[in-house]
This record gives C-alpha cells, structure tokens and sequence, in this order.
C-alpha cells in the first residue's frame, strides 16, 4: 500500500538525519530510508569483544559560540541527549625530524610553532590570519579564480617542514595539497583553531541515534534495511521513490510518495541509477568536471589496557614518513606502501570516550586509502593483505609508543572496499567529491525542483560539520520554499 509523506530523506547519514530531524519538528510527515542495518552512514559505531568501534570520529571541530553546529543542536534539542567532550590537543606530528604537538588555541600554537621555526614568524602570522579571518578571506578573494592550499603555503613559508607540520591533519579534508581548495581549507582549519574540538561520549552513533529518536518522537518514520531503487514521476515531476528489503533473501518493493526528496547519498549513484531518464543525463553530465575524493582506511584497536598507563600522552598523533620532504611528496606518499604511507592514529582512552570498559581502550589508525588497491583480489588475498596491513601498522605504532603490540587484544581492517560496501560511495569516497579549486557545485541546479542534496556531496562539502549543516540548510529550504 502506498504512503503520501511531505518528505521522502533518502539515506540516514547526519545529512539526511539532520535534515529530517528539522523537518519532522516543524511538524512534517517525513519518512527516512536506510539501506544499513543502523542509522549514522559514517557516524556509526560496531561492537567487537568488549569493545565499541568508532566508525568515523576522531575530533568534530566547533561548538563554540559563533558555530553554526551549536545552534543547530539546540534548535533540535541534541544537548541534553548527547555528551561532547573536549579532545586535549590538536594534534602531536612527527616525522623523524620534527616532534611537535599543535594546540588548538591559536596563540600558543603561534608561540610553539615559532619556537621551533625560527624565522618564520611572517609566515606563521600570514597562516593564522588567514584560517582565523576565514569568511573575510573569501569574500575579498570572490570572483577571481581559486587557489591551493599548496600555492599558498609556497607563498608564505619557506620551511619545507613546516609546511608539513601545518598540514599534519592534511587527510581530514584530501589526499594532495596542490589540488586542495584554499577556502575550503581555511574554513574547515578555521573552525578547529577558533573552537577547539570534540568527541561523542560512547561514539558517534549516540549522535546519530538521537537525531532518529528526534525523528520518530515527532511522528517520522525510520526504515533501516530499505535500499532506495529509483525515484517516481508524476507529470514529468518527481513524486515518490521505490524501495526493498536490503537484508534477506526475499525481497520486497514498495513505493511511497512525497512531495520533496531529499538525498542523503552520492550524487553520482543518484545520476546513474535513481533519476531516470533524461533527468538522470543531465545531471551525469553536469557532475562530469568533478573528480570523485578519496577513501579512507582504518585498522581498528581494541587494547587490554589503556594506552596512557604505556606513557601515551596524546589524543591523535599524525605520523609522515621521513621520506616526505615536501609538500609535493605527499600525495606521492599516499600511494606508497603501508610501510610508509602517512597515517594518524587516535587514542580514545585519552578521553572519557566509554568506548571499552573500565581497565581496556580502543584506538583506530586512519589513512587515504584508494579501491585500486585492493581491487581485482582474491579472496583469500584479500584478507591476507588486511592481516599485513594491521600487522605493519602495529609495528609502526610500536615505534612511537612502546608497548603497544603487547596491549593489543583485538584487531581488523576496514578498506576503502569496506567504506563502499557499507556507504554505497562510490570508491568509498568519505567527502563526497574532491575540493578542488575549480570544482563546481552548479550540478545543484540541474536538479529537479523539489529533489534536494544533503550529504558531503552537497555545496558545504564533506566531514561531520559539512554533513550536519548541509542538512540543516537543505530542511530550512524547504520550509522556506513551501511557506
């Protein structure tokens, strides 16, 4: 039997769950599809042992004042529902010629950076100014043409391993500097200088489970397990999607309508398989210019003990191989072999993260990762590649925190296959497309009128911040539109 809903959310991401959230409060009939067995896409946990995985999160940036985060969850009501609490640093960077932690307060990050970079104070004042005056920035810099991150620290600084330093968390946004967008750095960067950062207490699917509780306390309807086929047309409009079980052997096709569709999900899926037609050409060829990002891997650590009780004093710890030595060499290295390929590594037991129990900790270690290389494997390769790769990084981490491959009671790999066959990116992109300078969002306006995008494929880009307020703004548009 078919149902009329004002919105149809196509995919449970924070995206998705955001904007549904915002909908379902004002009083919209929204129904919200998930082809997962949970809600969250990449702000999701899993359980092994005793131990609770962190999908996603390491450090959500903002929630200061001025952020726009913070207003979203009190407009939802997240803060009695979800606790945040304050990672200790930045981050730690090493590279067997620098060992430097980074705060997030500007000034003693300023202090410390010029500390160890004598004669590059201009250069490290250019660099703060800029990511702390973000929005002014860009909009003296509007309508000439875009730059690099990359070209820009090549202007401003000469210290080759300063530059490196300062793009330590390089992989929260791409892969290559040179091919990263200036503003989109500046305001991603900006935004955990000028607000410290936070973790979800007991992970990031207390975070998505509360935006669908906000959804079904307000008469929405949550249907996990339901793979979205294609969209519905009516008089040459989109009016509805169809959908089946995603789990099972018997599948089962339903179609609902709606009257607005919101798309938490890749944009390039929803060109090639969702919109029909011509719909469905206009908007493969509009997306063409724009180069898909990369993917990530993580080894997953659950630890008999917590790694501070080893001498572990930092949160997260971004390590580059001494054979990076330039900003060039970066992107290089992310190709490379996993025995030097750049990686950071992320210790929950430095917080009151309730990620294992009393006495145990967990930990991840992340890095780009491309399906090319893991492509075109047998099984039994395939796993034996995973099981080197988790043994290689645990030497590697060995080697900065002693005693660490004795602490380790549990271990598994997720590759960027992995990231695809849970999210449905394609390449398991986790940022959606890559920020390039020139990259074009006027692929939105080809879009019918009532589908809209909310997820990292979207104008604000990847990440929790880019999901959340792409979300947030996507309901407010609507509400705008039909008022």
């Amino acid at each position: 039997m078919k149902e009329n809903y004002d919105i149809i959310v196509i995919g449970a991401g924070l995206g998705g769950l955001t904007a549904g959230a915002k909908l379902a409060r004002e009083g919209k009939k929204v129904l919200l599809l998930e082809q997962h067995d949970r809600p969250g896409g990449c702000a999701t946990t899993f359980r092994r042992r005793d131990f609770t995985m962190e999908v996603g999160l390491h450090e959500m940036d903002g929630l200061h004042p001025g952020d726009l985060k913070t207003r979203i969850f009190r407009d939802l009501g997240i803060s009695g529902r979800v606790d945040f609490i304050p990672v200790p640093e930045f981050y730690r960077f090493l590279n067997g010629r620098q060992d430097i932690v980074i705060p997030h307060d500007p000034e003693a990050a300023k202090s410390i950076l010029a500390e160890h970079f004598p004669g590059q104070e201009t250069g490290i004042e250019q660099y703060f100014h800029h990511v702390l005056n973000a929005k002014k920035i860009i909009a003296e810099q509007s309508g000439k043409p875009g730059r690099s991150v990359g070209h820009f620290l090549d202007e401003i600084i000469t210290d080759e391993d300063l530059k490196l330093v300062l793009l330590g968390n390089l992989g929260y946004f791409h892969d290559d500097p040179y091919t990263l967008s200036l503003n989109y750095y500046l305001t991603a960067q900006g935004s955990y200088y000028g607000g410290r950062a936070n973790f979800i207490r007991g992970g990031s699917q207390e975070l998505s489970d509360a935006l669908t509780g906000i959804i079904e306390e307000n008469n929405g309807t949550v249907r996990l397990n339901s793979l979205v086929t294609g969209i519905e047309y009516q008089g040459g409009q989109p009016s509805g999607v169809t959908y089946e079980n995603a789990r099972g052997r018997q599948k089962e096709s339903h179609t609902d309508h709606a009257g607005q569709i919101i798309v938490n999900a890749a944009v390039p899926n929803l060109a090639a398989s969702l919109l029909p037609g011509s719909d469905g050409k206009r908007l493969a060829r509009a997306i063409s210019g724009n180069r898909i990002g990369a993917s990530l891997l993580t080894v997953y650590f659950g630890f008999s003990k917590p790694l501070k009780t080893l001498g572990n004093k930092h949160y997260s710890t971004f390590v580059y191989h001494p054979s990076v030595h330039t900003q060039a060499d970066i992107v290089t290295n992310n190709h490379s072999d996993f025995s030097t390929r750049g990686f950071t590594f992320v210790d929950y037991s430095q917080v009151d993260s309730r990620l294992a129990p009393e006495g145990k900790s967990v930990g991840a270690a992340c890095c780009v990762d491309y399906p090319e290389d893991w492509q075109g494997m047998l099984r039994e390769e395939y796993v034996r590649l995973k099981a080197d790769v988790a043994d290689i990084i645990t030497g590697r981490c060995e080697a900065f925190i002693p005693g660490f491959r004795d602490a380790v009671e549990h271990v598994e790999v997720a590759t960027s296959l992995s990231v695809e066959r849970f999210t449905l990116n394609p390449g398991g992109a986790v940022y959606g497309f890559a920020q390039h300078p020139d990259k074009s969002s006027e692929y939105l306006s080809e879009l019918p009128g009532n589908i809209h995008i909310a997820s990292a494929w979207g104008k604000f880009g990847g990440g929790f911040s880019g999901a959340i307020i792409s979300g947030y703004m996507t309901a407010l548009q609507i509400l705008r539109k039909r008022s």
